[in-house]
Order: structure tokens, then sequence, then C-alpha cells
């Protein structure tokens, strides 16, 4: 039995265990520890699960392996109920184990990563985007050659990455977030006013070119461009994924 066993791993039928996969088929996915933004009356700052589920299923489904980081680390929480591949991929495929076993910075090591996902929901914009520690995770794994995506406010919490040149990630890239004209006509954070800083004003400071419903045909649409995956709104969530998988399989 032994024998068949050590065989069977030299063949690579069975798979290494998950703490020891390649740092090409490993995804870190960026959440927040944030619940509120300080208002009743205000919708939520937790992580949009339909933003964050979705492309977790995708990465799994081709083969790679997840973990999850937050600014302190442990559990994290969501918004929006769980329906469709959000229902499943938190009864069959460990979302929430994982989820709420999130790493702090510290426990993250950067080189065991090809890439990097946030998602959106109004918490990232709170205290990812201003962690020092995740950015610098964010650009090491960037300047590694990874690859960085986000959708929605997601983008928002990695304008602020700045790599080993001083430069800004995303400056000179086109970047596509939550638009400026859509953050100020809903109520959910008092029309932006509740937020530390819109996605599009910061994308644009921080010199990325800003992809909007004014300068796209399809609002839906996945923007990539040097390696930064990103899109407006959460429809598009896996397909993010779905383009970042192309890009480190050299597809």
């Amino acid at each position: 039995m032994r024998l068949i066993l050590l065989l069977l791993l030299m063949t690579g039928v069975f798979s290494p265990a998950w703490g020891e996969l390649p740092a090409e088929k490993r995804v870190l996915i960026v959440v927040s520890n944030v619940i509120d933004m300080g208002d009743a009356e205000a919708h939520d700052a937790r992580n949009n699960l339909w933003e964050v589920a979705p492309p977790y299923h995708v990465f799994l489904a081709h083969g790679y392996e997840v973990d999850f980081a937050s600014p302190k680390g442990g559990a994290v929480q969501f918004s929006m109920d769980p329906v469709g591949i959000s229902s499943y991929t938190i009864k069959y495929e460990g979302f929430a184990d994982r989820a709420n076993a999130s790493l702090a910075p510290t426990e993250v090591d950067s080189s065991k990563y090809s890439a990097v996902f946030i998602g959106g929901g109004y918490g990232p914009l709170f205290d990812v985007a201003s962690d020092p520690a995740l950015l610098s995770l964010i650009a090491a794994v960037y300047e590694a050659g990874g690859v960085v995506g986000g959708c929605g406010h997601g983008p928002g919490a990695f304008a602020n990455v700045v790599l080993s040149d001083g430069a800004f990630m995303v400056a000179g890239k086109k970047v596509a977030g939550f638009p400026n004209s859509t953050e100020r006509l809903k109520s959910w954070a008092k029309q932006g006013d509740l937020l530390p800083f819109l996605v599009e004003d910061q994308l644009s400071k921080n010199g990325a070119t800003v992809i909007n419903k004014e300068n796209i045909v399809d609002k839906s649409d996945v923007i990539v461009d040097q390696r930064i995956v990103s899109t407006m709104f959460l429809p598009s969530a896996t397909w993010v994924a779905k383009e970042m998988i192309k890009l480190i399989d050299g597809d």
C-alpha cells in the first residue's frame, strides 16, 4: 500500500497539500474588517458577498488555492444574501471557513501568491486602502510578476499601492472601478459623503486612466492593462477572476 501511495505521489495523481502548492496556483483575496460607516440610515460597509464568493469559486474551479487576508485577520463579515454560486461555494467549497480565518498581514508570505483579488463593498475603502502592510503585500505580488484584480469598490482599495520606485501601481494604466456618477446618485453611503474617498477620484489622483460609463461601450466590460484587471460593477466579478487566470496561465 505504501509503495502504491508513493507511486501516485510521484506521478502527480495526488496533488500536494494546500499549504505546499506552488505560487502560480495560489490567490490571495483581500477583504475588510469594517462593518458599518457610522450612520444608521446608510448601508453597511461589509464586504459584498456577490463580489467575493463567485470569484472564489472560479479560482477553485480552475485548480487554484485561495487564502483570505484582512487588516486585522480573523473573521470578516459580508453583506448580501447567499444565492446561486455564492450559496454553492459557501456550502460545498469552504468559503466561510476560509474567510473567517483570514490572515493578518504579518502572516502572509507574498512569494506564495501569483495574484491578489479585492472585491467590492464599502469596507475595503475604510481599512484596506490605508493599511501599509497590505498595500506593501499587493505591491510585492505585482512586482514579482503577479496579477492584481478588483471589482466595484475593490480597485479603490488598491489605488494607493506604491511600487518600489515610488510610483503608484495604477499610474499610467487603464483601471475601472465604481464610478462617481453612480456613487453620487445612490443613498447607500449618503451619495458618497460617508466615504473616505470616491473610487474614481482616487484612481485618477494616483495617475490611472479611469474607465467609467462615459468612456466605455459596455459598463460590464472587464479592463485588462499591464496585469491589472478591473471592472465597475458586481455582475462582472467572475469575469475578472477568469481574466486573471488567463494572465497567470499565459493564455
